[in-house]
């Protein structure tokens, strides 16, 4: 699993996804930091089959909230004008799509904020999302792989009575 935290440390609330990073890497959890530029992030993606990508948004939801999404389902309701970094994460995953370098997996978070000028310090809000967006990861992290994946017609496997195999 690459767990991926962008953002900008020097711009407020842009710091969330940094922030989980860098918790995370005190728990003893591997994650990356980057910007959150597009092409960078299907660089840093690439050839990784599982991957959570977390950010600050602008959605109209209360300061803090934590939304998450499937990558691979289109961001709409994510204002990309949020980004600091030009070519956001709705971008980075809309430009993979055309691509085909989408992971076979990917999770999004995103940490409603509200500042995001130089300077300001992160809102207590969003430092509360950025544990609860931690707290998430550590559970998905934790839990036991799924076993195997269903199949899509699982009537090749049902036995009848006659058959030898089924248990009575």
């Amino acid at each position: 699993m690459l767990i991926i935290g962008c953002g900008n440390r020097e711009r407020s609330d842009d710091g969330a996804g940094i922030l989980v990073a860098e918790r995370l890497r005190e728990l003893g959890i591997e994650a990356d930091t980057r910007i959150g530029e597009a092409t960078d992030l299907i660089e840093a993606w690439n050839g990784a089959d599982d991957v959570i990508v977390v950010d600050a948004v602008l959605t109209g939801a209360p300061v803090g909230t934590v939304q998450a999404w499937d990558g691979r389902q289109p961001l709409a309701s994510v204002n990309a004008t949020a980004s600091t970094h030009g070519l956001g994460v709705a971008e980075a995953i809309k430009l993979a799509h055309v691509l085909n370098r989408l992971p076979t997996r990917l999770r999004v978070y995103g940490v409603e904020g509200r500042r995001f000028e130089p300077g300001a310090e992160i809102s207590p809000e969003v430092q509360c999302g950025v544990e609860e967006v931690v707290r998430r990861i550590i559970a998905d992290v934790s839990a036991p792989p799924k076993s195997g994946r269903p199949r899509p017609d699982n009537s090749a496997f049902l036995l009848s009575r006659e058959d030898p195999r089924f248990i009575k």
